[in-house]
């Protein structure tokens, strides 16, 4: 188990003030928020309220591709115990979904008689439910029973977890999450609906205990537990008081500084009309308690916004007085100001505010005791197998009609002005002369280009790279082609570890966009500025498929080179690790399409496809219709063959 420490949501610092795409994206955002704040304006009745709150429930049920819906048996166990003087802890294990296991702690007071429930969500600890000791044994010896579980990724769930190193292969809680849930969008969901699954099953087995007393169940965590027991609260009826911390605020302030990770974020979602504040409005008229601290990277002013919101959404039913704030010292996380404010809330609202809300202190078990199964893993099925179960069970073959049709929604290619270029610099050459360009592909955003033009004019085919270099670009010049080294938007594209180029893609999607889509819409616009007549084009890596989406939509491509560029989406699937794979993540595209049909698509014209790789960069040998490099072979035959 690794060394106790709070493993924070993986952030990106704000990017510089004059980064376009940032303020491409964000000017969009701030558009749909304000859309969604004329329409919350306009509600001044319950009866309007409730319209609504019927309309954000659909909403948010469709945007994670909605519950599961199995019932079958917890299977719950007891594996373990820990006695205090005024509690026990008994260690749980139960089933979520079949031989998808769930580790949790319960913490049951010792007198006799039924309590109110709180379900305790983790935030984003690797230990999970062991950090909710202190304040699980709190609530217990103030008349609660607690149910801390472990959310995927964390405590004893880890994904693709190494029984050699003890670690999961794939890094800490937030990579875990990033790994999975870009699977889960290309599989046509959200991760978010089995964090949320797990959350509502332990809330069945925690009802379920002989010592809770019916109708009344609070829900509460920090940071990622905040994020949890504010969906809980939200679409789950039987939750009945709720006290998430270090979560509530608004995209106003999240878009262009800390945004969540892939259960935090959904595609759609700022698009859709909503923003954080549509959750409490959802619970209302029930008590809710938003908590914060001052020094959070969560803005205090984006969480004063949201608490503004709610409460006049509140007065609305004539409950202003079951929506409070409260705020603690500190950065991120629940000092005791918090912890006992949330004691305060359950106290008041699920016990007639009979008990103290100041903090005792605790006899801290070691978190080697609170383990629920023998190893410190449960094992069973690891979440990526779940999400490929249900993906081939809804898998359904698309026509190419209605690819190209998916191509143009996503690239924004129809329609559109030639583009506008300016020179940015001129450098003459003995063999061609290079010139830097801005392309502006939308209204106030430019990409960068390279035109590579040789000293005599040629009949040869012009070339288009996607992110080539210079090198492979001077290579094409010297034999005579004019050459356009293009960089589509967001390039270069950040290394952050396995996730990639997460930030961008999450922005992109929550505002109804997709990065893969936007660039193969640039590399279209890109070859707006060659001579027209058939073009020759090539790319590495995961650029490849953002060209083979713009060649499968544009016939002016005639010629494709797609060098280590992974060979299917769907493979992502199969396997717990991928790199990048937010780079070519487009929600739900693989349930109907994957890399062979915009092959397909492409009808007659060339493919070369070299060294094709799996989603790790590693080379997958022996696919059909597939060209591979011998021992330390350069580039030269497959420009040959490219160019012939």
């Amino acid at each position: 188990m690794a060394k106790a420490a709070l493993v924070l949501l993986v952030l990106a610092a704000p990017l510089a003030a004059d980064d376009q795409l940032l303020r491409w994206m964000d000017r969009i955002a701030q558009k749909q928020l304000s859309e969604r704040e004329a329409a919350i304006a306009r509600i001044t009745t319950p009866e309007q309220a409730k319209v609504r709150q019927a309309a954000v429930r659909a909403r948010l049920l469709k945007l994670i591709g909605g519950l599961p819906d199995y019932r079958g048996p917890l299977n719950a166990r007891v594996t373990g115990k820990v006695d205090r003087p005024r509690y026990v802890i008994e260690n749980v294990i139960f089933e979520s979904l079949p031989k998808f296991y769930v580790s949790a702690n319960l913490y049951r007071p010792k007198a006799a008689g039924r309590f109110p429930a709180i379900l305790f969500s983790m935030g984003h600890w690797d230990e999970g439910k062991a950090a909710a000791q202190r304040m699980a044994a709190n609530l217990t010896m103030k008349g609660f029973v607690v149910l801390a579980y472990d959310p995927v990724g964390q405590g004893e769930r880890q994904q693709a977890y190494d029984p050699r190193t003890r670690r999961s292969l794939a890094g800490g809680p937030t990579d875990q999450h990033f790994l999975n849930g870009a699977q889960a969008i290309l599989a046509g969901e959200n991760f978010a609906r089995y964090r949320i699954w797990d959350g509502m099953r332990a809330l069945d087995y925690l009802l379920s205990r002989p010592e809770v007393e019916p109708g009344k169940a609070g829900c509460t965590g920090c940071s990622g537990g905040g994020t949890l027991a504010t969906y809980i609260s939200a679409l789950d009826p039987r939750i009945t008081v709720a006290a998430p911390a270090c979560y509530i605020n608004t995209w106003r302030r999240l878009f262009s500084g800390p945004t969540g990770d892939s259960e935090q974020s959904f595609p759609d979602f700022l698009a859709a009309g909503l923003d954080l504040t549509d959750y409490i409005e959802l619970f209302a008229p029930k008590p809710w308690m938003i908590s914060s601290t001052v020094a959070d990277f969560f803005p205090i002013e984006g969480a004063r916004h949201a608490y503004q919101e709610s409460l006049r959404w509140y007065r609305v039913f004539g409950a202003g007085e079951r929506v409070a704030w409260t705020v603690g010292p500190g950065p991120h996380g629940m000092p005791p100001e918090v912890r006992e404010g949330i004691y305060g809330w359950f106290i008041r609202w699920l016990k007639d505010g009979r008990g103290d809300p100041r903090e005792e202190d605790v006899d801290l078990a070691p978190n080697i005791e609170l383990l629920a199964s023998e190893t410190g893993q449960v094992g069973g099925r690891e979440l990526y197998e779940v999400i490929l179960e249900g993906f081939r069970t809804r898998m359904k073959p698309g026509t190419t009609e209605e690819l190209l049709a998916e191509i143009r929604k996503w690239s924004g290619s129809e329609a559109k002005r030639p583009p506008a270029v300016r020179t940015v610099k001129e450098t003459p050459g003995p063999e061609f002369s290079t010139r830097e360009i801005a392309i502006e592909v939308e209204p106030g955003l430019e990409i960068a280009g390279m035109f590579y033009t040789p000293r005599e004019t040629s009949a040869k085919q012009p070339v288009l790279l996607v992110n080539g270099g210079a090198d492979a670009a001077a290579r094409f010049a010297e034999a005579g082609h004019t050459v356009l080294d293009v960089l589509p938007r967001g390039l270069p594209m950040p290394d952050r570890n396995l996730a990639g180029d997460w930030m961008a893609a999450t922005r992109a999607w929550v505002i109804g966009r997709n990065m893969a889509g936007m660039r193969a819409g640039d590399i279209m616009r890109a070859a707006d500025l060659l001579p027209q007549g058939g073009i020759i084009a090539a790319a590495r890596g995961v650029e490849g498929f953002w060209l083979l989406l713009a060649a499968a939509a544009d016939p002016r491509f005639t010629r494709l080179w797609l060098d280590r560029t992974p060979y299917s989406l769907r493979a992502a699937l199969e396997e717990p690790l991928s790199r990048n794979l937010h780079a070519a993540v487009i929600p739900g595209f693989a349930l109907h399409w994957d890399m062979e049909d915009l092959v397909k698509a492409m009808g007659n014209r060339a493919v070369v496809w070299s060294d094709p790789t799996d989603w790790m960069g590693e080379v997958v040998p022996r696919l059909k219709g597939k060209s591979y490099r011998l021992f330390e072979e350069n580039n030269e035959r497959f420009i040959r063959e490219l160019t012939r």
